[in-house]
């Protein structure tokens, strides 16, 4: 399955303006960009969490690695989106159709939505958890759960 979402936002080369933008289905190919992205927009909105920078490090090592990106598409319940603006990578989501958490299998988990601060005001957030709506309800899901932490107002309001 491959999703493809392409429109002209400005439409002037001139100005240096995005001109497309494509949300896709991820494969294992793209995990070097889901990596790179993990290791960009986590510390914009989690990085104050850290005092220490070998600690960010760390965290980036357990959970942004390449390999544990790669080892996540071995899941078949877990699903990849990448946002692509002008074919550069600027964000991405997963979602897991099915968790430990969950109580039920009609019941999946919005894990993540990145996307690269500078361009947020493009909605590339909203475009991304379309395309997770879209298939948990082709996937017959119920409801979906998502944790925020509770001084993550963006997240929150969004």
């Amino acid at each position: 399955m491959r999703l493809f979402y392409k429109t002209s936002i400005h439409g002037n080369h001139q100005n240096n303006e995005i001109q497309s933008i494509e949300i896709r289905l991820a494969n294992t190919t793209d995990a070097e960009y889901i990596s790179l992205l993990g290791r960009v927009t986590f510390p914009q909105t989690f990085g104050y969490y850290f005092r220490d920078k070998n600690d960010l490090l760390a965290y980036y090592n357990r959970t942004f690695s390449v390999a544990k990106i790669r080892s996540g598409f071995e899941y078949p319940n877990n699903l990849f989106w990448l946002a692509l603006a002008d074919d550069l990578p600027v964000g991405y989501a997963k979602l897991n159709s099915q968790t430990k958490f969950s109580p039920s299998e009609k019941i999946c988990q919005m894990q993540k939505i990145y996307v690269i601060q500078g361009i947020l005001s493009m909605k590339i957030s909203l475009e991304l958890q379309n395309s997770l709506l879209n298939t948990a309800r082709e996937k017959r899901h119920d409801k979906i759960w998502l944790s925020v932490l509770e001084s993550n107002e963006r997240a929150i309001n969004f």
